[in-house]
């Protein structure tokens, strides 16, 4: 019986079909991630049961709808839980409470949470598809090689013979495979209902097996009411910061137009740079939607932060980042000086989000000439303040002095003037600027930690400004949840033909939910400097500055 053999192009587009598919398929079923769930480290992976399933371990389950398309899943193993729980009860579970903030956080974030698991499972899907590609391609290599030229051409010959039931048999083979690994169908799952405790959740519709599903009514009241009332409480924050900050754009816009000559030049147009200042975020994602819409209404040309935006540095904070990393605006560059409460970590997350991390070398942000460093020390809750680099915060200053007074001009070789310095230093702890401002090698000085708004004030042959809390964070106390403390964000802005900060604008959030936007006021000008300076370094005639504490 003669058999019509398909054209040679179609049984190698078969064959590249078929061979992207089993490496797709390997790629994505085996894709996993190691990220982390509320306050728990956990590794992510892809199932094809088209549910998600948080294992608890011997607490049990949670399960809910996965968001990946067609019939993929999610398996959450969530790890730092004790393997040998025998029985759950009050004290277990008032165990799991000192956590809560942590929950918290993926409570009042989790499409950050998603977004972050999706893009790192589509990395390693991708990792391991090009890997089964890699091995495919060389499996065929090999297999060509150990077979021969007229092997090669018999077994060629008999399989174009079969082409069509070799194809119906694949189609059968994957179908089958589907029918197999799909999920339970809605009869299995209409037999676990869904928690009533996480109505009006993110977790909404989610069910509970195991030993938890028993009493997570009761333990899990007091997160749920934490949650609400943290909703409740940023949602009205939210309001109020933006008719604060409408209201107190209409006030400068009627100023402006009152004083203002026809056909002259308003401030606003005069070319001045604006940069958006926050510090000691300390993983408030709370604030992340107020953040977001005070830059949308600003659209700053420059943010800055000073440190301190996670806790305690570890990895489960990296959501945190995240979560503050999405309320920049696109194309808006955002340097960091990380702080004591950050770590390489932090550095790293802020990295993958495109941040500029400053490491002790002048970098040019449109325009702006910064300098700055990470945090000498490191804070970690329970073990204290340690030194993380070999140098003390005092030798750090004076490391950053040199740099800028180096970059001033010519160290021995003449001097500078005031418009060759470079135009901010940025850092967490406020005594780190010390040496660096009474140089006069830095004009301005920008930096967070003390919890507290303080100055502009003028500092040797500079001025300093240390922005309060913008989580909201007091000492001894967390951060998420409703404000305990006012937040704070500072609006600067900078004339680049005199090279100098002209004026600040503080926007506030109180802990009952008002919300404040200053007048713009005038950055006080600082000590001028001699007509040359010598060494590129000058002695410090100008007040004496605040010592700041570390440890904050």
């Amino acid at each position: 019986m003669n058999r019509t053999e398909p054209p040679r192009w179609l049984r190698w587009t078969l064959v590249g079909v078929a061979a992207v598919l089993v490496c797709l398929t390997f790629g994505v079923t085996t894709a996993k991630a190691d990220l982390s769930l509320g306050p728990h480290e956990a590794t992510y992976a892809v199932t094809a049961d088209d549910r998600l399933i948080a294992d608890l371990g011997p607490l049990g389950t949670v399960v809910t709808d996965s968001p990946l398309p067609l019939t993929l899943g999610v398996r959450i193993t969530v790890h730092e839980i004790p393997a040998d729980l025998s029985a759950v009860d009050t004290a277990s579970f008032d165990a799991l409470a000192g956590d809560l903030d942590g929950y918290l956080q993926f409570f009042d974030s989790p499409q950050q949470t998603v977004t972050t698991v999706a893009w790192a499972l589509v990395w390693d899907a991708v990792r391991g598809t090009g890997a089964a590609a890699l091995f495919v391609v060389a499996a065929g290599f090999g297999v060509r090689a150990l077979l021969g030229a007229a092997r090669r051409r018999d077994l060629a010959r008999a399989l174009a013979a079969r082409t069509w039931e070799i194809t119906g048999a694949v189609l059968v083979v994957v179908l089958v495979a589907g029918t197999v690994t799909a999920s339970a169908g809605p009869e299995e799952r209409a037999a676990l209902p869904a928690s009533p405790v996480f109505e009006g959740t993110a977790l909404e519709g989610a069910r509970i097996t195991g030993r938890l599903a028993g009493v997570i009514d009761t333990y899990s009241s007091q997160l749920v009411e934490t949650y609400q009332a943290n909703e409740v409480f940023y949602a009205g924050a939210r309001e109020e910061l933006l008719a604060a900050w409408d209201a107190r754009v209409a006030e400068q816009e009627a100023a402006e137009g009152a004083a203002g000559v026809p056909g002259s030049e308003s401030p606003d147009d005069a070319g001045y740079l604006t940069l958006l200042v926050v510090a000691d975020l300390h993983c408030n994602t709370g604030m992340t939607p107020l953040l977001r819409d005070l830059a949308d209404r600003l659209q700053p040309d420059v943010m800055l932060n000073a440190g301190d935006t996670t806790i305690n540095g570890t990895s489960v904070e990296s959501v945190c980042v995240d979560s503050f990393a999405s309320a920049v605006p696109d194309g808006v560059p955002f340097v960091v000086a990380d702080g004591n409460h950050d770590s390489r970590l932090t550095t790293a997350t802020e990295l993958a989000n495109r941040q500029i991390v400053l490491d002790g070398d002048v970098v040019e942000v449109e325009g702006v000439r910064i300098l700055g460093d990470r945090d000498p020390l490191e804070t970690r809750i329970g073990g204290g303040t340690v030194i993380a680099r070999e140098e003390t915060p005092a030798e750090a200053g004076e490391r950053l002095r040199d740099v800028a007074c180096e970059a001033a001009g010519e160290i021995g070789l003449g001097g500078f003037t005031a418009e060759d310095r470079v135009d901010l230093l940025l850092v967490h702890q406020p005594a780190v600027g010390d040496a660096a401002l009474e140089s006069g090698c830095v004009p301005f000085q920008i930096s967070g930690h003390m919890h507290k708004q303080i100055g502009p004030d003028v500092v040797g042959y500079g001025v300093r400004y240390v922005n309060a809390s913008t989580g909201g964070a007091t000492k001894g106390n967390a951060s998420v949840g409703p404000l305990r403390d006012s937040s704070e964000m500072t609006v600067l802005r900078f004339d680049p033909e005199s090279r100098r900060f002209v004026d600040w604008q503080l926007v506030e959030v109180t802990p009952e939910g008002t919300a404040a936007v200053s007048e713009r006021q005038p950055v006080p000008p600082p000590v001028p400097l001699p007509d040359e300076v010598p060494d590129g370094v000058l002695s410090g005639t100008g007040p004496s500055p605040t010592p700041s504490p570390s440890g904050n």
